[in-house]
């Protein structure tokens, strides 16, 4: 029965690969890029009325200038109009881009992003989800999986297997770790690699997304083991941009270096505690 599912769950990811990423991996696109840019802008609209926004000047115009910098290179497959910014008001180390051109970056980040050259490291990374449409595949593949299960419970209902609930319990623990946490980790180092090339092309020094993630890896204080993440280790983060920054640095040839200074202090506010109930 469970070679019987995964032939099924394989043979649907075969037939719903439509389109090839950057790396020549075959990928799942069941949306339209018109559903993803709805999604994204859905969603980047709630944010903005749950996240203070930072009205700092000079922290908005650094996170813009890097963006003006990095999106004029995006490629109009990946989004055709005008990208909007925000920066948000929070110590969280985070950033983000969604489909239909949205890009999102904490204040927490700042702080551990040494200059330009880091933001655009982690802003390029993010973008690079976009460009290799990475929402759209991950959606996707949920879909397929989550339609590979139903199809293991109502075959298990029929054969009236007795241990159905552990069957399907163990079944979704090896979609999980087997197909959906592998495509995580194959994301984030796809979304690396493109962006590093993206940040050279745009007049950064690649190299400095070998520089952010080592103080990434030296601000860590725990990770779980790769292969029960949806995000490659440092150390191998690290690896994969040291191996290809020969080829990122020949996109930085002749392209002029944007002049996008951080500030010296950067106001970040502190999380608002949550009132204690009885």
């Amino acid at each position: 029965m469970k070679k019987l599912v995964i032939c099924a769950v394989v043979a649907q990811l075969i037939l719903s690969a439509c389109s090839t990423s950057s790396s020549g991996r075959k990928q799942i696109m069941l949306y339209s890029n018109d559903q993803l840019g709805k999604m994204g802008a859905t969603s980047f609209e709630q944010m903005k009325q749950e996240i203070k926004i930072s009205r700092d000047p000079a922290t908005n115009q650094f996170v813009q200038c890097v963006a003006d910098a990095i999106t004029k290179n995006v490629p109009k497959s990946a989004h055709k109009g005008e990208w909007e910014v925000v920066v948000f008001d929070s110590p969280q180390i985070n950033a983000f881009a969604l489909p239909g051109g949205k890009i999102g970056v904490y204040t927490g980040i700042l702080n551990v992003t040494e200059d330009q050259h880091q933001l655009a490291a982690i802003m390029g990374h993010e973008v690079g989800h976009v460009i290799e449409h990475h929402s759209n595949e991950r959606l996707s593949s949920n879909q397929v999986a989550q339609g590979g299960l139903a199809i293991a419970g109502a075959a298990l209902a029929i054969k009236g297997s007795k241990n159905k609930g552990l069957l399907l319990a163990g079944l979704g623990l090896g979609v999980q770790y087997g197909i959906l946490m592998p495509y995580g980790r194959t994301h984030e180092s796809e979304a690396d690699i493109v962006g590093q090339d993206l940040m050279a092309r745009s007049g950064f020094e690649p190299s400095a997304a070998i520089k952010l993630w080592q103080n990434m890896a030296k601000n860590s204080k725990s990770a779980p083991p790769e292969f029960m993440s949806t995000h490659p280790s440092n150390q191998t983060r690290i690896q994969d941009l040291t191996e290809h920054l020969p080829k990122a640095r020949t996109y930085l040839v002749g392209t002029k270096t944007p002049s996008c200074k951080k500030p010296k202090y950067i106001p970040v506010s502190k999380p608002v505690a949550k009132p204690k109930t009885s």
